[in-house]
């Protein structure tokens, strides 16, 4: 059996003030440090065998807490990313919401393609999905923690599990520095073990 451990970054002084990040590359806030640390510490109790991690530093430096911690290097992966937000990047989402009113009608009520020039979710659960099964591939019957973002996590893991986008749409997101755990094994396939874990 293979544990994969889909781990959202902490948070940042983006996410506290309901800024669109997408794929800016925004550094850990002071906050964020220390929920990395916290959630690092439970995460070596797992004894990971591998840790993958998006090249955004908010995602690189929430897996090198656990890093320090396993002694393992980290491995990125611009596959990782969180879903790329064109025109919304930098905005607070009530400013997208004035800009461009119809595409965030269109995103709130799920359009996978709501314009804007923002990522599809088609687009984006294949390239997470590609990205976690490599990283899972990577350890055969061990355990890998991939440090990544929320969107992102989501839709990788909606891929893997196979779910449709309404299903899909139920899960609640992952909160800053949580995670869901997956198993694979070559009867079964991925199944859902946990999700929205973390230090309380």
């Amino acid at each position: 059996m293979t544990r994969l451990v889909v781990w959202r970054h902490g948070n940042t002084d983006w996410n506290a003030s309901g800024r669109v990040q997408g794929q800016t590359d925004i550094s850990l806030n002071d906050l964020g440090q220390e929920q990395a640390q916290a959630a690092a510490r439970l995460l070596a109790g797992l004894r990971p065998d591998a840790i993958v991690a998006s090249d955004l530093r908010r995602a690189a430096d929430t897996a090198a807490a656990l890093a320090a911690l396993t002694s393992l290097p980290v491995r990125t992966d611009v596959r990782l990313r969180e879903r790329y937000f064109g025109r919304w990047q930098g905005l607070q989402l009530t400013e997208a919401a004035e800009r461009y009113p119809d595409e965030y009608a269109r995103w709130r009520a799920g359009d996978p393609d709501p314009g804007a020039g923002i990522e599809t979710l088609d687009d984006l659960g294949k390239r997470l999905g590609s990205a976690l099964q490599e990283a899972a591939d990577t350890v055969p019957g061990g355990t890998v923690v991939v440090a990544t973002h929320g969107g992102a996590a989501r839709q990788g893991i909606g891929q893997l599990l196979g779910w449709e986008p309404a299903v899909l749409r139920t899960v609640d997101s992952l909160r800053n520095c949580h995670w869901t755990e997956l198993w694979h094994d070559d009867v079964r396939g991925w199944r859902l073990r946990a999700h929205n874990v973390g230090p309380s």
